[in-house]
């Protein structure tokens, strides 16, 4: 059995994301940075090829934890200003 991809965690937010990679250029190439950085990540971790050392795959969980917290940034101000519209 395949084991999900634990870098993918906004998965559940799929609609904000698409509403903001429409309206947001820069939000879209961070998610897209993520969303390559994740795949890497992971199959890296999962490969059976040449082992890969870790220092370089800690700088890739490093740099995809800043993007992480970039993207939940926006998804806070997305729904935020989604509940000030309902109301």
């Amino acid at each position: 059995m395949k084991r999900q991809n634990k870098y993918r965690k906004f998965q559940l937010q799929q609609k904000n994301i698409e509403a903001l990679e429409r309206e947001n250029s820069r939000f879209k190439r961070v998610y897209s940075e993520y969303e390559n950085m994740s795949n890497e990540l992971w199959n890296l971790e999962n490969s059976s090829g040449e082992p890969v050392p870790d220092d370089f795959i800690n700088a890739m969980i490093l740099q995809t934890s800043y993007l992480e917290d970039e993207i939940e940034d926006w998804l806070i101000q997305f729904n935020e200003k989604k509940t000030e519209i309902k109301h």
